[in-house]
């Protein structure tokens, strides 16, 4: 194998001119040669070695490209997780406004309801509308109540009174689906 290298190697021409009868030539020879193996060894190790260390950067290379591919999908994860965190999220919230303005209306209904109550019994005794009034009820003129009709007025007043409604207690939301007012 011929060296390409700029070092010195020896050829035939300068074999031929040295002296045939002496023994440094041989020797010459000799450790030319074993320079010359030496040389060609480490050629050829230096090749191995560069090989090598191209296959570890290939390697790498590869276990990079993979770890790229492997973070991309675990990010397209994640972000698809947070997408649908998000509209959860945003599902919640919109369930919670509606729930405040329905508390916001119910507390309304309810202060109403306390009013209506406190004016009841207020009046625990209402007297009825006269012709003056405005016609009665409903429009039709009123006439002064028999005493049946003020007995049996009187008897709803003590059955209202009874149901606790006019006690001047005042209505409280219920939980309870089937309780739509609690009296206290």
């Amino acid at each position: 194998m011929a060296c390409s290298s700029g070092t010195s190697s020896t050829t035939s021409s300068q074999l031929a001119a040295a002296p045939a009868g002496s023994n440094s030539g041989s020797d010459s020879s000799e450790l030319q040669a074993l320079m010359h193996e030496r040389k060609r060894k480490r050629m050829v190790s230096n090749r191995e070695s560069a090989r090598r260390s191209r296959e570890r950067k290939q390697k790498h290379l590869d276990d990079l490209t993979a770890q790229v591919a492997q973070l991309t999908e675990e990010n397209g994860q994640i972000l698809t997780s947070i997408n649908i965190t998000t509209q959860h999220f945003l599902s919640l919230e919109a369930d919670n406004s509606i729930l405040r303005a329905q508390v916001g209306e119910l507390s309304n209904r309810l202060d109403s309801l306390n009013d209506i109550l406190q004016f009841l019994t207020a009046t625990a005794t209402p007297s009825p509308p006269t012709t003056a009034d405005g016609g009665g009820y409903f429009g039709f003129e009123y006439e002064a109540p028999a005493a049946a009709a003020v007995m049996a007025e009187q008897q709803h007043c003590c059955f209202m009174n009874n149901m606790g409604f006019l006690n001047h207690q005042p209505l409280m939301a219920s939980a309870a689906a089937n309780d739509v007012f609690l009296v206290n």
